[in-house]
């Protein structure tokens, strides 16, 4: 056992973490995801990320403005239409000399006003030549106008100006009331700006305090942060202990325990004690500001679910029109005037217009990624995460994701007349005084089982073969199989050959060299991991390891958590190609690492997941970055790609079925039973459908379920 080894727990070829992140070549080809640099901590984070959403809030407020001014014009505009009039008994009692040039201008106003948003819309659609949703509109209200305006100039036949606005003020309350629903699904990044204060209070080299803002810290200052208080940024604890809850950071609810060289993330609340941080990141450099970022970038992304709504919109744009024109036609064709023709006309191009259709995939969007960020799950790539409602196989890194990546006792194994703890316990006296991982995993274990640690005396390194010193006066050494062949000696117990047969690190104890005990060591394997491949397999999921360890070691942790199949002793530049033999099977898969050296595979996979990546959180190899270092996360990118999927085609089939039963009555085929819907009629139907799928869009936040349980209790 040598002591200057570093190879890490049970790796024999020592390539699984080779090309490590921690140098700046490393960290240069893993090109992490940067927001772009500003010197200004929060107003540089509002100045980039929240641009979008004061633009998206000034439109919800014009179309606000519009819909109450042409609302209020739309009042007399009814009490001056003749068949208003007539139905509520009024029938000439309002009339006044000029009264039709009033109303034309009334109308006007309600058209140019309230309809610009619309015929803006038409132009610019028609310049592209993609016809959509304010086309249809736009031409609607066109049509209705200048027949109208044509009548009051001596056109023989009836206005059509009650219509127009009452047409005109549902659809600007559709349009309010559903970029509303997307302001709020989109108000999570609003929600994270806000996570970081204003000021800091920084410490002075004399020690004594000053307030200053945010935007001043810069990396290497000192900074207190009192009870109950925000971290400003990231940084490092110098002085003092305390527990921190960064809930609306990662999704933990627990708060989490900070000693003197822990990290901290800015924007995390501070619990009870008072701590002194040294600032290591600002601006847009910190945790916050990357997962403000990747949530933009994702929000506005565009998923091959949208392009395909876009792709229907359009169609359905060129069949309304079509479908609208062949319904003036028929009627004409039958006997029937130009108003009611134009009329049913009219009806028909704005029951069919798509803007509900367009609105289906965006919100579901907006709130899947808003809420797959509450619970520490970073989508990237959108088309990589709905390709995830399908996948078949998981490919898991072993070391630091399906383990914990340290060495840790697994077995201990009496040999003479002491017990298992007293055995560790004199291991991990000796042990104290050694920075060797083994020494480390030794000691860690018998603070774990509370036992008492001593302290040595003449510690001394066996180069290549172990330690030993004296403890109670007695010369203990922890010594590998070698030293003990050195020795004549020979362990026969089955145990401690089972143990060494699985690949695991054995390390023997010995008491004036007469061994008193064997103590295996291992990459432990995380108790979550257990519970992440039964959930996976319960989803009908298979289950892969890919290592650079060796077979037995492989094997071991295989059966413990019982994978489906290993690939081990593989090398870091074979990993893709390990990824594309799987595929090759026909399978859809997840690759799961680190995000550093499996870079290649994670890029190679179907789907590439970067686990464990801390305050790194961008990293460009990976479509989805999990915070938190739990593999049982990668079950909830599943439920949560199928609950999305699920309410796209559920917004789908809400935009668009309701087409198919009101299209014809909107044509007049119903005419004869006394079924006849007017051009306000089906514009109140139109915008409610895009009400409907608003609301459907929202309710994806109750499936709660999706979300780790860690996330689900906040």
């Amino acid at each position: 056992m040598d002591r200057n080894d570093d190879t890490r727990p049970g790796d024999v070829t020592a390539h699984d973490r080779a090309g490590n992140a921690d140098t700046p070549d490393a960290a240069e080809r893993t090109g992490q995801v940067r927001a772009k640099d500003t010197a200004d901590g929060r107003k540089g984070h509002r100045a980039e990320t929240g641009q979008g959403e004061h633009d998206h809030a000034a439109m919800v407020a014009d179309f606000r403005r519009r819909f109450w001014v042409s609302l209020v014009l739309t009042v007399p505009i009814l009490a001056l239409s003749p068949l208003i009039q007539q139905l509520v008994g009024l029938q000439g009692r309002l009339d006044f000399p000029g009264d039709r040039w009033v109303l034309f201008g009334l109308a006007s106003a309600v058209y140019f006003y309230g309809g610009w948003p619309f015929l803006t819309g038409l132009i610019g659609e028609v310049r592209k030549a993609q016809p959509g949703m304010m086309t249809l509109i736009g031409l609607a209200i066109s049509v209705a106008y200048l027949y109208s305006a044509a009548v009051t100039f001596g056109l023989q036949g009836e206005v059509f100006y009650w219509e127009l606005a009452t047409l005109i003020d549902v659809m600007l309350l559709g349009h309010w009331i559903e970029m509303r629903s997307v302001l709020g699904a989109s108000g999570a990044l609003e929600k994270l700006v806000r996570l970081m204060p204003d000021t800091a209070t920084r410490l002075r080299d004399g020690g004594e305090t000053e307030d200053v803002s945010v935007t001043e810290l810069r990396a290497g200052d000192r900074v207190l942060v009192r009870p109950g208080e925000k971290v400003p940024t990231d940084g490092v604890v110098l002085e003092g202990r305390t527990s921190v809850n960064q809930a609306m950071l990662t999704g933990e609810s627990k708060p989490v325990e900070k000693d003197v060289g822990d990290e901290v993330m800015g924007g995390a609340i501070n619990g009870d004690g008072s701590v002194t941080l040294r600032v290591e990141k600002t601006g847009a450099d910190t945790y916050l500001a990357q997962v403000v970022e990747m949530v933009r970038q994702a929000q506005q992304s565009r998923s091959r679910s949208q392009d395909m709504a876009n792709r229907a919109a359009g169609w359905l744009t060129y069949g309304a029109i079509g479908i609208g024109t062949l319904t003036f036609a028929s009627w004409l064709a039958v006997g029937a005037d130009v108003q009611f023709a134009l009329a049913r006309m009219v009806t028909v191009m704005v029951i069919a217009c798509p803007h509900a259709l367009g609105l289906a995939v965006p919100l579901v969007v907006a709130v899947s990624t808003s809420l797959s960020a509450r619970g520490g799950l970073l989508i990237r790539n959108r088309q990589a995460f709905e390709r995830a409602r399908n996948l078949n196989a998981v490919i898991f890194d072993k070391t630091g994701t399906l383990t914990e990546g340290r060495f840790g006792v697994s077995d201990l194994v009496a040999l003479g007349d002491m017990d298992d703890e007293e055995v560790l316990s004199l291991a991990a006296t000796l042990e104290s005084q050694s920075e060797h991982p083994i020494a480390a995993g030794i000691v860690a274990a018998a603070r774990e089982r509370g036992l008492a640690v001593g302290t040595p005396k003449g510690f001394e390194t066996l180069k290549g073969r172990g330690a030993q010193a004296q403890v109670d006066g007695r010369t203990v050494k922890v010594a590998s199989p070698g030293h003990l062949g050195e020795l004549g000696l020979e362990i026969d117990d089955p145990a401690v050959q089972d143990l060494r047969a699985s690949g695991k690190t054995v390390v023997f104890v010995l008491v004036e060299d007469r061994p008193v005990g064997a103590i295996a060591l291992a990459d432990i394997v995380r108790d979550v991991s257990r519970e992440a491949i039964g959930q996976l397999k319960q989803m009908g999921i298979r289950c892969i390891m890919l290592t650079g360890d060796a077979r037995a070691v492989a094997d071991s942790v295989a059966a413990e958590l019982q994978l489906d199949e290993v690939f081990a002793e593989v090398l870091p530049d074979q990993k893709s190609a390990k990824v594309r033999e799987v595929k090759q099977e026909g399978l859809v898969v997840a690759m799961v690492g680190d995000g550093v050296n499996d870079a290649p595979a994670l890029l190679e996979a179907d789907l590439g997941i970067a686990i464990g990546a801390g305050t790194d959180v961008a990293v460009e190899s990976a479509d989805i970055v999990l915070v938190r270092n739990d593999p049982r996360d990668v079950a909830s990118i599943l439920a949560l790609s199928r609950a999305t999927w699920r309410k796209m085609i559920q917004n789908f089939l809400l935009a668009t079925g309701y087409n198919v039963v009101v299209i014809p009555l909107a044509a007049g085929v119903a005419f004869a039973w006394g079924i006849l819907l007017s051009p306000a009629m089906g514009a109140a139907l139109m915008s409610a459908s895009t009400v409907v799928v608003a609301i459907n869009a929202k309710l994806l936040e109750r499936a709660r379920d999706v979300l780790p349980a860690s996330a689900r209790q906040t």
